[in-house]
């Protein structure tokens, strides 16, 4: 059976996602050697271009796929608390404690930023903005938080869970910043409930 072309260029940006992802987190954006990455997967530079267009285009694709990841895990983690308010929380202080994580640290919260700009414009961030945006709007509904602008106080929340892990990244010791974060994060958070 003969592959589909729209099958082979699908497996094609797999690899090179794959590929990337790896080097980016072992060596970093700027060290990355696209003619290695690329000869890694069989691949030529010709399908990197075809597929990203460049080097930051496949690095926008692999912070896309590892932010998604990242929603999923904070989702997760929250998925286990007893109500809406302790859900918010946990997903919140899941994502700025994946700050800690490697991969995450050198791809999403150094390199992402460094190259792609301001990680509030990346368009993986919509869908979890979207996410709390809705959290928050049943919340003041139901009386758990205080009637306010329930998009401000999304772009709040999002804003400072992701300020919180770019800074325990860059800090000298992201173990250490980690627990001061979490604890600030909470007390705004809790501003904001009836």
């Amino acid at each position: 059976m003969i592959k589909r072309r729209s099958e082979t260029m699908e497996e094609n940006r797999a690899k090179l996602i794959g590929a990337a992802r790896k080097a980016f987190a072992e060596r970093g954006y700027a060290a990355a050697s696209m003619d290695e990455l690329t000869a890694s997967v069989g691949l030529t530079r010709g399908a990197l271009y075809h597929n990203f267009g460049d080097k930051k285009g496949l690095l926008a694709a692999v912070v896309a796929q590892v932010d998604g990841e990242m929603a999923q895990r904070a989702k997760a983690a929250a998925a286990t608390a007893d109500d809406e308010w302790e859900r918010l929380l946990a997903e919140g202080i899941a994502y700025i404690k994946m700050a800690l994580d490697p991969e995450v640290q050198r791809i999403v919260l150094l390199d992402g930023p460094a190259f792609l700009g301001d990680p509030a414009q990346w368009p993986s961030q919509n869908s979890c903005l979207e996410s709390t945006h809705q959290a928050v709007l049943e919340m003041i509904e139901r009386g758990i938080l205080k009637p306010v602008d329930a998009d401000a106080a999304a772009h709040m929340l999002n804003g400072a869970a992701m300020n919180a892990a770019l800074s325990i990244a860059a800090s000298d010791d992201p173990q250490k910043a980690l627990p001061n974060y979490i604890e600030v994060f909470t007390r705004l958070a809790s501003g904001l409930r009836n």
